[in-house]
């Protein structure tokens, strides 16, 4: 499911102003998951950040709206804080066809996450690949993401971006995870 601004044309033709979906989760849902102060610098400050400054005109417009783009896509993913949240039906049939269980799965994930040097993001796509992105650029083809950037988890985790990855699996919607991979059918 692409975010609701999408546009079929080009993100630099710029016709009509683009924002940030709002949340559809409580701070205290998804905390200690995402602290407040890490949705507060995330969501509030940053992510909106890009579509101010896309919609003014400052910066780099491409940087910008794919900015908004993956942000739209990271927290809509998001949900209440599960323990055992594990995923079901289709997309879990998905994972298991490509990664054998959803265990191997988030360890490969894990495993490829920890490669990236530096920003980015990293997502499952709709070809079963787990696939990284360096900096912001809009994909047609991304079923979960993580947000690679430092900003995501420095606050709530320190320099432990393993043990962040490990809390984002207790917050993932795997109902928005399988609509997104029903629509890629």
């Amino acid at each position: 499911m692409l975010p609701s601004f999408y546009l079929q044309e080009q993100y630099q033709s710029r016709v009509r102003e683009i924002e940030i979906d709002p949340l559809k989760f409580t701070e205290s849902e998804v905390s200690p998951v995402l602290s407040k102060d890490t949705l507060e610098l995330h969501y509030d400050k940053l992510a909106k950040g890009y579509a101010k400054r896309y919609n003014k005109g400052e910066g780099d417009s491409k940087f910008n709206y794919a900015g908004v783009f993956l942000h739209n896509l990271l927290f809509a993913q998001f949900r209440e804080v599960r323990d055992n949240n594990v995923p079901n039906g289709p997309i879990k049939n998905f994972i298991e066809k490509n990664y054998k269980s959803y265990s191997e799965f988030k360890q490969k994930f894990t495993e490829e996450a920890l490669k990236i040097q530096g920003s980015g993001w990293i997502y499952l796509s709709t070809d079963g690949k787990i696939k990284t992105i360096a900096n912001h650029e809009v994909r047609k083809d991304i079923l979960l993401l993580v947000d690679w950037w430092e900003h995501a988890w420095i606050l709530d985790y320190g320099s432990d971006k393993k043990e962040y990855l490990k809390q984002q699996w207790k917050i993932i919607d795997w109902n928005v995870i399988s609509t997104r991979w029903g629509k890629s059918l």
